[in-house]
């Protein structure tokens, strides 16, 4: 193989700059991938992504890079928390050269060349979901594997390498398995030098809300911050309200959850009247409510060089915590219970359960009540944290109460500091893209070291 491409590899090269085109009937044969496999719309935005990018800012890779012997894949595997839409919306980056949708995992984990020609050496990269299916399409693959592990590595005999979040990830390895694990740091701390202000938003005091990314809780996101907004609007008169969309809903989709349609609507006076482009330098398109306020809708994603210049965000549960968190964007969380029998969007097995046809009701509600009981803090800096950083409203909350505490935090500046203070505290030093992406690099020499 080594003499087929002309190419002397040593440990200290750079493969895809030394290794010459190829021919799309050779791929398999000459050719290398990183397969990065994740789940869910916050790891598609805050690890995939900047990985990813980072991966490309560094070596010739495919697509961006059509001759170039390295191609960057995505797999995504079933998850509770996904929407179903993770690949149209990666599909849109531009970054992969070929995209496996959840519903596709299975069958490519028995049969890989039914979606067409792989490699021969690879490496495979964990960033979201259950570790164990990354374990497992290594293994069908012939590929190195390295994970990302947040808070546990699951797997690590079956891992060439670990890339741990904290010291405490090593620490809890078996003695002679530390060797393979490397902290890098959270990956979510370089958000803010992904989010370059490059394009400044219009003066004046803007909070960003975020109803979040899945059918559940946008039918009650919505048209609670809908009224949210229009009572902060008559509070402070000069406010301006950002919507980030999320990548995996629509602008059409967040209208529809404001009007009849959705039955939780009906319970909040707020609604939609318009839906008009903007006259900002940005080109945003705008909602009016029918009291008319103003809400800029973000439809680029990632919206974070938008979300590090607000003031103040609205949000509810999820990985837009953490996102939030990276960003030092102050924040305040809300649960309102009094929805509970459609906020079926929690983890793993009890999720899929409270989705079933005939327990979704009840089995929704109790669900709900226990985990809002036993899990202690919802949102993830202060799940980290191990204490209160942020403000969580869990209970039967009101638009109102929500519009004064977002008011009374931002009449108060020295406070928003303070809490921006303590994010970036929690944040820690950047780099962990970086790090992350000489792991792969090295793996890299390794897998077409094998095949040589």
């Amino acid at each position: 193989m080594a003499s087929a491409l002309r190419v002397q590899v040593s440990p200290s090269a750079l493969i895809p700059y030394n290794l010459k085109p190829f021919h799309s009937a050779d791929i398999s044969e000459t050719s290398l991938a990183v397969v990065l496999v994740s789940n869910g719309p916050g790891e598609l935005s805050t690890w995939v992504r900047p990985v990813a990018e980072k991966l490309h800012g560094r070596l010739r890779m495919r697509p961006r890079k059509l001759s170039a012997l390295l191609g960057l894949r995505l797999v995504l595997v079933p998850c509770p928390n996904a929407t179903g839409q993770e690949s149209i919306a990666a599909n849109k980056w531009g970054i992969f050269e070929k995209i496996f949708p959840a519903n596709k995992f299975w069958k490519l984990l028995i049969n890989p060349h039914r979606f067409g020609r792989w490699p021969r050496s690879g490496v495979v990269v964990f960033l979201g979901g259950d570790q164990f299916w990354t374990v497992l399409l290594s293994a069908r693959l012939g590929y190195r594997h390295i994970t990302y592990a947040e808070w546990i590595a699951r797997w690590p005999w079956w891992n060439d390498r670990v890339a741990a979040m904290s010291p405490r990830v090593r620490a809890l390895l078996p003695r002679r398995l530390r060797d393979r694990c490397v902290v890098i740091g959270d990956l979510m701390a370089d958000l803010s030098s992904f989010a370059r202000e490059d394009s400044p938003m219009p003066s004046g005091e803007w909070i960003a809300l975020m109803p979040g990314s899945k059918r559940a809780k946008l039918s009650v996101g919505v048209p609670f911050m809908l009224e949210v907004a229009d009572i902060l609007s008559k509070i402070r008169p000069g406010c301006k309200f950002l919507l980030p969309v999320a990548p995996t809903t629509s602008v059409e989709e967040i209208k529809d959850f404001s009007s009849s349609s959705n039955p939780i609507a009906s319970l909040y006076s707020s609604s939609i009247e318009k839906f008009l482009p903007s006259n900002t330098s940005h080109s945003w398109r705008k909602f009016i409510t029918g009291e008319g306020t103003e809400i800029y809708l973000q439809e680029n994603q990632p919206s974070h060089s938008s979300l590090i210049q607000c003031d103040l965000a609205i949000t509810t549960i999820g990985a837009n915590t953490a996102e939030l968190g990276a960003l030092a964007l102050p924040m305040i969380v809300i649960v309102p219970i009094q929805h509970l029998q459609v906020m079926q969007a929690w983890d793993g097995l009890l999720g899929v359960l409270a989705r079933l046809p005939g327990l979704r009701w009840c089995f929704g509600i109790f669900l709900s009540f226990w985990r809002l009981r036993k899990k202690g803090f919802l949102a993830w800096p202060n799940i980290s944290a191990g204490r209160l950083v942020v403000p969580e409203r869990v209970g039967r909350i009101s638009p109102s109460q929500i519009a004064r505490e977002a008011s009374e935090w931002l009449a108060n500046p020295q406070r928003l500091n303070g809490q921006k203070e303590d994010l970036q505290a929690l944040r820690g030093s950047s780099g962990a893209v970086e790090a992350l992406s000489d792991e792969i690099h090295n793996l890299l020499i390794r897998a077409f070291e094998d095949n040589c």
